[in-house]
């Protein structure tokens, strides 16, 4: 193991966060398997040595506790090494997301005021046209290449000569990642998420999970850079799962189903959109599967997809995990007995979260009304960075409000009704996509679905339904369809065919995209 003075591990050891972690299982259990990727183990004694390399070379080059570092990276172990290694400086690690354009890149640049990117060989063209946007970018180190005039090399840092960077002290309160919100509308803010919000988000999934046994393989299928990966990442590292990282391609349910199979994994999180694509596979139901929980969430889950999800693995557990970012990110969850019982539902809110429903005056709403799941928290995120009002406006009235509108049951048990940004009124009335996406996405031939409102001049609003599918219905078919299940003012006014709907890294459909292309007036208005 790399030279380090007891003190220096002393000031890590005597923490708690994902550093701490690395190091106690480099020294409990060195040869235990913390990450593969690609059929390459990496120990956790490797990772321990390589993150303290690291570590030590960022450190000679200037990087100090409260500084920013990014990553533009695929998934791959040397993104969890890089986190780790940043950290262990007492620097903040800004993962970015690699389908923005370089001016969307060179917009979080120079916001998180970052001087160092981390990328790989497959993305430094996108680096080096970011690097024409924004002057910001000081130093490249690209993973798996040796650096050339303009970059540095990720494997030669690791092979220099170190002479022993000083450790720091990294309380719990302080920083950890900046994640910046998919935005989906408007520009993206960062959710600053300190080492005491990761410690509560792994607790949290240690308990909703039942991750107790020893021998768990956790597949990480997400993007590293998203919330998800890092959440489910998190708890990995407590307790010493192997982690099994998911290339990062189109995704391919056939080959993410022989991955489940052959690298025994014994727990997973997808979005329904993934889940729906596994359940389809041909032949699923003869695999052999040591699957022991399946988790989903991130985007609205219809109860065709959950009912798959419960036909193809009956002797899994499956839990349904929702929160956001800022909540880093699991806020309730949805488990056991109950996610047969209380189909659609996303469950009650975690222990240590407290959690009400609100009206626009903060007003507790009853049961059966709709509201606003405003939050407090352990895994409640620090701050936007560098945005003051929009902290301000998030907080306001002292809970975090979460823009998710619900209604809860006689029991508890929470129901998403929309997000209220995409609530429409139509003659004075509330109508909620998610609600009528729901309905919508029973119809047979339909594969997506996804409601926007539309300006009208009698009503204000009329909602649109944008549908993908083999011979979806005409819209008359498709209010026949919906019959009675929906009030008639809910149903489309107009249905608008594509061939997919816009999605991001998490899986979110994009109705800014979609209001922007589909959210003109009717024809004929």
């Amino acid at each position: 193991m790399a030279a380090a003075s007891d003190a220096a591990r002393l000031l890590v050891s005597n923490r708690n966060h994902w550093v701490s972690w690395v190091l106690h299982h480099a020294t409990s259990r060195p040869d235990g398997v913390a990450f593969r990727f690609l059929g390459v183990d990496t120990t956790w004694r490797t990772l321990w040595e390589r993150t303290e390399k690291l570590a030590d070379a960022l450190h000679r080059r200037g990087v100090r506790r409260g500084d920013r570092v990014l990553l533009l990276t695929l998934n791959r172990t040397e993104f969890f090494e890089a986190v780790i290694a940043i950290n262990a400086v007492g620097a903040i690690a800004v993962p970015v997301n690699f389908r923005l354009t370089p001016p969307e890149i060179a917009y979080l640049v120079e916001d998180s005021g970052g001087t160092i990117i981390f990328t790989e060989p497959v993305l430094a063209p996108l680096v080096a046209a970011t690097r024409k946007a924004t002057d910001r970018i000081e130093t490249v180190i690209v993973m798996g290449a040796a650096g050339d005039e303009t970059t540095l090399g990720y494997e030669e840092l690791i092979a220099e000569d170190g002479d022993g960077r000083p450790f720091v002290e990294l309380p719990e309160s302080d920083p950890a990642l900046i994640l910046y919100t998919s935005g989906t509308t408007g520009r993206p803010k960062g959710a600053v998420l300190t080492h005491l919000n990761m410690v509560a988000q792994s607790v949290t999934c240690i308990r909703a999970l039942g991750l107790t046994d020893e021998d768990g393989r956790a597949l990480m299928a997400a993007p590293s850079f998203h919330v998800a990966a890092l959440g489910s990442v998190a708890p990995a590292l407590m307790i010493g799962h192997t982690v099994v990282i998911h290339p990062l391609k189109e995704f391919d349910p056939v080959e993410v189903v022989d991955t489940l199979e052959r690298e025994r994994i014994t727990t997973v999180f997808m979005v329904p959109v993934q889940w729906q694509a596994v359940c389809a596979v041909p032949g699923i139901a003869d695999r052999d599967f040591a699957l022991r929980s399946l988790s989903w969430g991130a985007a609205p889950a219809t109860d065709a997809v959950l009912e798959a999800m419960e036909r193809t693995f009956p002797d899994a557990q499956i839990v349904a995990v929702f929160g956001q970012t800022e909540m880093s990110p699991i806020t309730c969850v949805l488990a056991g007995a109950d996610s047969r019982r209380k189909l659609g539902s996303i469950g009650k809110p975690i222990p240590g979260i407290s959690a009400r429903v609100v009206d626009v005056n903060m007003n507790d709403v009853a049961a059966g009304d709709v509201g606003e799941i405003v939050y407090r928290g352990p895994t409640l995120m620090k701050e936007y960075w560098n945005n003051p009002m929009a902290t301000a406006a998030a907080m306001d009235g002292g809970w975090f409000h979460s823009g998710d509108l619900v209604r809860a049951d006689d029991e508890g048990f929470l129901y998403v009704v929309d997000r209220k940004k995409d609530m429409i009124i139509s003659g004075g009335e509330n109508i909620y996509c998610a609600e009528v996406e729901n309905a919508i996405a029973g119809h047979p031939t339909i594969r997506e679905v996804a409601v926007i409102g539309r300006p009208d001049d009698r009503w204000g609003e009329v909602p649109v339904a944008v549908v993908a599918g083999d011979a979806p219905p005409t819209l008359e078919e498709l209010r026949e369809f919906l019959g009675d299940t929906l009030a008639r003012y809910k149903h489309p006014a107009v249905v608008e065919y594509v061939d997919t709907l816009p999605r991001n890294a998490s899986g979110k459909v994009v109705k800014g995209r979609l209001r922007e292309s589909h959210g003109g007036p009717l024809p004929g208005a």
